[in-house]
């Protein structure tokens, strides 16, 4: 009923073809965040130092003691066992029983958690009831290596994820079936993509049932009123797959940590003239020894001499307009500068007021 050509695009610049479930998501379909504290095992001398980490020595004593050991009057040396923070992410319309995947992150001093497995931890969400109870293997990406006088680390041996490694005991109260209104968020705000999400739906629900259904609220929120006679599951299946164009506004977004730049395909910017180039600047030492003349009192010294030297060996003038992000692109490449000079540049034209965009920096 609705298809999306495979030939070339006709939208504007900036505008993309894109389903309601890509670009949207239910209010109440959401994600629940879950936390707990736990214990990993079975480490190969790569746990916690007791010393330095009184809470996990705490936390063996009370799981023996949990298992009717007496742990009176000893003191733990074990160098296998680390704490851990777990995590997880319950997702929406999740029953008892179902698995989820976890992660793991040691709080300690421990080296890596290669090997270990975690031991029976309780998560809890924000209202602090447990909805899951977490156990198993962690599988960790890093790894560590160290001699005497070297060590070596690859990627983060400290964290690792247990896969379904939580079993859900409680689940989220949710009352889809019987909602009335559905509320659809964009996951990027904007109020054109807003308006064309309601008018396809509408459109839809006009030839389906013969009633218009959604209103757009803001540019994030739009509501839509469910069809009588039919469920909420297999309506929003029905929308969900509707196509619309999406729009998103001209933004240029700034890592100046990493040099990373993203230009948006509705950037703009007007003629302007730019000159840069690489300052370069030669400071050259060469003291000077000064002898005094012969049979006189004088004493042999050293003269500073310094030489200083400036250039811009790569200085140009270039007139940029951007009319397209193509024309944009490869008018910054005609440039010949880095990364960190189109940074520069793209700040300089944002306070001549040439560049039509929203500049971010991160």
């Amino acid at each position: 009923m609705f298809r999306v050509s495979t030939g070339p695009s006709t939208l504007p610049p900036g505008q993309v073809a894109a389903r309601i479930k890509d670009i949207a998501q239910l209010q109440s379909a959401r994600d629940n965040q879950l936390v707990g504290y736990g214990l990993v095992i079975g480490l190969a001398g790569t746990g916690d130092s007791l010393r330095n980490s009184p809470f996990t020595e705490q936390s063996i004593r009370a799981m023996l003691e949990n298992l009717g050991i007496a742990t009176e009057g000893g003191s733990a040396r074990a160098k296998n066992v680390a704490a851990v923070i777990v995590t997880a992410n319950m997702p929406p319309f999740v029953q008892s029983g179902s698995r989820i995947d976890i992660d793991v992150s040691s709080m300690g001093d421990a080296t890596s958690l290669a090997g270990g497995t975690l031991v029976m931890t309780p998560l809890k969400a924000a209202d602090g009831e447990i909805y899951a109870v977490g156990q198993g293997s962690v599988i960790v990406g890093g790894f560590t290596a160290q001699g005497q006088a070297e060590q070596l680390t690859q990627g983060v041996p400290t964290a690792g994820r247990v896969p379904n490694g939580a079993i859900i005991e409680r689940s989220v109260p949710a009352e889809f079936d019987d909602q009335g209104v559905l509320t659809l968020q964009l996951r990027n705000p904007d109020f054109s993509t807003a308006i064309r999400i309601a008018d396809a739906i509408n459109d839809y629900t006009s030839q389906r049932f013969g009633m218009r259904v959604a209103a757009e609220r803001d540019a994030r929120t739009v509501q839509i009123r469910r069809p009588k006679n039919i469920s909420a599951a297999r309506f929003y299946a029905e929308v969900e797959n509707l196509v619309v164009e999406s729009d998103a506004p001209a933004r240029v977004v700034i890592d100046e940590r990493t040099g990373t730049i993203v230009i948006g395909s509705n950037v703009r910017i007007s003629r302007v003239a730019i000159s840069h180039g690489t300052l370069t600047v030669r400071i050259t030492e060469a003291p000077k020894v000064v002898q005094p003349e012969p049979f006189s009192r004088g004493q042999t010294a050293v003269e500073p001499f310094t030489a200083i030297e400036a250039s811009r060996p790569d200085a140009r003038v270039a007139v940029l307009d951007g009319p397209d992000l193509e024309t944009l692109v490869s008018g910054l490449n005609r440039l010949g500068v880095k990364p960190d000079g189109i940074i520069a540049i793209l700040q300089g034209i944002k306070s001549a007021g040439a560049l039509q965009a929203d500049l971010v920096l991160q």
